[in-house]
């Protein structure tokens, strides 16, 4: 340890990225512990680098005394003046001790030293990935492990996990490949970078690069839905009316879009203007379907659209994908109907209407377009709301819902609906203990658990029951069998 290691730790600390304290901290410890296997846990060991001579000095502390009773403890006055001229008794003073431990010591020190590099590594490579969560990343493939793609991005080592790969991609081994930082981990054998080619955040860091006017502000990446490797959309606004968002993408003659194309293997891209106005967006996200008329229900985000009949294939899509992707890119439920399929429908809903005191063809219409879609929604209504759409007096409005409410009842029971719960119910509200196999301990601990009848019991599930002392999964479903069995008993 005598070596001047100042020159060993600026190189070890320019070659590993690692800060000249923690290889410091690294060798001061090596040593503290490589000195307790040659002197034992006895007395006080402190240990220092020297940075002047570029030495780890190793000082063991003693207790100045005037008769030494226990020398690993203590020193006398006289030899300790030799060391300290100033020195009193009672003082603790710092003896200087041999760094040399010998083959075994040495040993244990160097691989102190390893660990804790490595561990020092480790640390700054966990650094300096923890931020770059949803940035794109370079690499180069080096092997493939039951389908899941190991790359080299530098310093690190990231894993395409097999689901975060593109379909029918394949790799070969040296290759390079852009990829997603989906996730930094930390565990026992090091940070973990996992990597994502399916991500629709993929999809959009690819555009960043290709238009130069998303990095500028100028246009905004609204969202992004992906099937990968066979279709997806993108909706993109611009601040600036001059600029066109969709052909800034798409670039001239479609460069810049058949860039990214080509980057995700041929998958097909819709960009689509976005609008503050829902219904808007949602028809321009269809595209190149047309739509007729779009019915909202704001309270629910859900849109009723209504295509031509030769547009309703186009609308949904293969395998129902157009639709679907429009659903995840604008964040709406959409349900897609044909005009002759809703005139239908809508014909129907205005004969039901027209059922109905003081409402005529006008007031049915008047209802339906305010969003009416059965008896049931408009016996649920509030009468003084209804007048106000339909110019009507409150006592009128009033007398509408009543007898909605009532034909909707009427309508359940004709259709095979039972008209009314209300055996269920009262044979539901019987102690636990009714039930086959429940006897006076289970019933206490299902009570002292909130289940005080069948219908309790009815309402729970397998999971939660067997999450009960004493009650296993095959207890949990028996017991809920048995409470159907005993309700459909009562209440054939």
């Amino acid at each position: 340890m005598s070596t001047n290691l100042n020159f060993v730790i600026d190189q070890v600390g320019k070659d590993k990225g690692i800060d000249r304290k923690v290889i410091i901290e690294a060798l001061e410890q090596a040593v503290l512990t490589a000195s307790r296997k040659k002197y034992g846990h006895q007395g006080e060991i402190e240990v220092h680098y020297n940075e002047e001579i570029g030495e780890v000095e190793l000082f063991q502390f003693k207790q100045v005394v005037e008769e030494v009773l226990d020398p690993s403890t203590e020193i006398s006055l006289e030899e300790a003046k030799e060391l300290d001229s100033e020195v009193q008794a009672g003082d603790s003073l710092g003896v200087k001790l041999n760094t040399d431990f010998g083959r075994i010591g040495a040993q244990t020190a160097k691989q102190v030293i390893i660990q804790k590099v490595r561990d020092a590594e480790r640390d700054n490579v966990y650094n300096e990935f923890k931020d770059r969560k949803g940035d794109l990343v370079s690499g180069t493939v080096q092997r493939m492990e039951k389908g899941n793609l190991y790359v080299n991005i530098g310093r690190a080592e990231a894993v395409l996990l097999s689901k975060e790969q593109i379909p029918g991609e394949v790799y070969r081994q040296g290759e390079r490949i852009r990829a997603y930082i989906l996730d930094v981990q930390k565990n026992a054998k090091g940070p973990q970078v996992f990597l994502s080619r399916t991500h629709p955040g993929f999809l959009i860091k690819l555009f960043e690069m290709e238009v130069p006017e998303i990095s500028e502000g100028v246009i905004k990446i609204i969202s992004a839905a992906r099937e990968p490797g066979e279709r997806a959309k993108i909706s993109v606004y611009s601040s600036n009316r001059d600029v066109d968002p969709v052909g800034a993408c798409v670039g001239m003659k479609g460069s810049r879009v058949q860039n990214v194309v080509q980057e995700l293997r041929g998958e097909r891209i819709d960009i689509i203007p976005w609008s503050q106005d829902q219904a808007k967006y949602v028809c321009n996200a269809l595209a190149p379907a047309k739509v007729s008329r779009v019915y909202i229900d704001e309270e629910n985000r859900h849109m009723e659209v209504v295509v031509a009949d030769d547009q309703l294939s186009l609308s949904i899509g293969k395998k129902g994908q157009n639709v679907r992707l429009t659903s995840k890119l604008t964040g709406w439920k959409i349900d897609i109907k044909s005009e002759s399929k809703m005139e239908k429908i809508s014909g129907e809903i205005l004969e039901s209407f027209k059922g109905l005191p003081h409402i005529g063809d006008v007031g049915s219409r008047v209802l339906y377009n305010e969003g009416f879609r059965s008896l049931q929604e408009l016996g649920e209504a509030d009468p003084e709301e209804l007048a106000k759409v339909l110019g009507t007096e409150k006592g009128k409005a009033a007398e509408i819902v009543q007898i909605a409410l009532r034909m909707a009842q009427t309508k359940g029971v004709e259709e095979g609906v039972p008209e009314s719960p209300q055996p269920v119910e009262e044979h539901g509200l019987d102690p636990v203990e009714r039930i086959e196999g429940v006897g006076e301990k289970l019933a206490e601990i299902l009570k002292d658990h909130g289940f005080h009848n069948i219908r309790d019991i009815l309402k729970s599930d397998v999971e939660k029951l067997s999450g009960l002392p004493g009650i296993g999964a095959k207890k949990a479903d028996k017991l809920i069998r048995s409470a159907k069995q005993f309700i459909e008993g009562n209440h054939p």
